[in-house]
């Protein structure tokens, strides 16, 4: 009886933990209302304007290598010290993405240069397994051909971080019930250049800001409901707009503006001319206002002509390569047979000759071979260990040091 209770008692106890497990599994499953889903970025309204720039001519290759940080700031933090950056640091993979939405698609062809390294590796990967188990000394064009490189280079950065440019808010309240508001802006810079790898003449240059702005609402009320009873309530809410979300509208802004400046001085066209031109004009109002200069209109071009433009490297057919192997008794062959080796006579010298295995000697001079003394590969000896009834090293007596010579040198003292 005792045992089948016990056996009763185990088996609620398992019972009890299984269920104890699946609740768990199920809690940490299990989404919250609060959570959302994944979405992919949204266009937004710099995005759609850089996509609805018109089409040019031809696409243009360039080469993006980094957009460093170089506000050197780090976030606000209120009593402790926090070290992390103010800024994304992924200015590149936000450059190359906007770069490849300029009139989807159709202006530029990137280059990767970021993680260089990797591709190179992956590449010679390639190489090695091909010449270790196809025996290819060359690469065949056709498996591997030569990378794309590009006429023009983007260089720039994050230049700037600036905290807390506008601060305020405002608030009111009557027979306890109210509200305020609060509101601050930040603002980030970024620029852009375009660099010739021809010449390294810097094309074109721009320069976008963009504020952040973060914002608070807070509502209460506090009132006496009845004399022993009192309303208090209060609710609020506050939005942060994201850095790198206002990074990347910056960063397009500036792509669009690269494009309208490089057209404008003849780096690349638009392919309607008409709708170019109206373009720039736009673009001018908007950026000059009633600020334009007389030679907004006559832009001085670069010195480099036509910098878009590339040589692509065309690969040719594997050559075959000759290995030849060297026989026993040819020179380099290191079987110590080949032929002797022509040895410069000195300058100045012309009443000696050389002899084998002795060198350069006056003539009718004995050429006989000098002996050299057989050397050993036996380690030098060593001398006795000293005994017991020697002084140390320092003290040593006239007779100790007798034995000691007469141990190393063979002679009797």
């Amino acid at each position: 009886m005792a045992s089948r209770l016990r056996c009763r008692t185990l088996a609620a106890r398992g019972f009890i933990a299984g269920l104890s497990l699946l609740t768990l599994g199920g809690c940490v499953t299990e989404e919250s209302r609060i959570d959302t889903r994944p979405v992919v970025a949204k266009v937004s309204r710099p995005n759609d304007d850089l996509r609805r720039v018109p089409p040019p001519e031809k696409r243009t290759v360039l080469a993006v290598y980094d957009i460093e940080d170089l506000t050197g700031q780090f976030k606000e933090r209120e009593n402790v010290q926090s070290l992390s950056r103010a800024v994304t640091q992924g200015g590149a993979a936000i450059l190359i993405k906007a770069l490849q939405d300029a009139g989807e698609r159709r202006w530029f062809t990137v280059l990767e240069r970021k993680e260089l390294d990797n591709l190179l590796r992956e590449r010679q990967i390639l190489t090695e397994m091909r010449r270790i188990y196809n025996q290819e000394t060359q690469i065949d064009a056709s498996a591997l051909p030569p990378l794309l490189h590009a006429g023009i280079i983007i260089e720039g950065g994050i230049i700037g971080y600036d905290s807390n440019i506008v601060t305020g808010g405002l608030g009111a309240r009557f027979l306890g019930i109210g509200g305020d508001t609060k509101y601050s802006r930040d603002v980030v810079t970024v620029t852009l250049r375009a660099i010739s790898t021809k010449t390294g003449e810097v094309l074109t240059s721009v320069t976008t800001r963009k504020a952040v702005a973060s914002y608070s609402l807070q509502g209460g009320a506090f009132r006496y409901v009845k004399l022993t009873d009192i309303l208090e309530a209060e609710a609020g809410t506050t939005y942060n707009e994201p850095k790198q979300i206002a990074v990347q509208s910056a960063m397009e802004m500036a792509v669009l503006s690269l494009i309208v400046e490089g057209a404008e001085l003849g780096l690349w066209n638009f392919a309607d001319h008409a709708a170019g031109a109206a373009y720039i004009d736009a673009y001018k109002a908007q950026t000059y206002g009633d600020k334009i200069t007389p030679g907004a209109d006559d832009l001085p071009r670069p010195l480099t002509r036509d910098p878009a433009s590339i040589t692509e490297t065309i690969a040719t057919g594997p050559r075959p390569v000759t290995v030849r192997r060297i026989m026993p008794g040819e020179v380099g062959s290191g079987s110590g047979n080949g032929l002797p080796r022509a040895v410069t006579r000195p300058a100045g010298q012309s009443g000696v000759r050389q002899v084998p295995g002795v060198g350069f000697v006056p003539n009718g001079t004995d050429t006989a071979p000098v002996p050299r003394a057989p050397q050993s590969n036996a380690p030098p000896a060593l001398p006795p260990a000293p005994r017991q009834d020697e002084p140390a090293l320092g003290k040593l007596d006239e007779k100790s040091i007798d034995r000691q010579m007469a141990a190393l040198t063979g002679f009797p003292s």
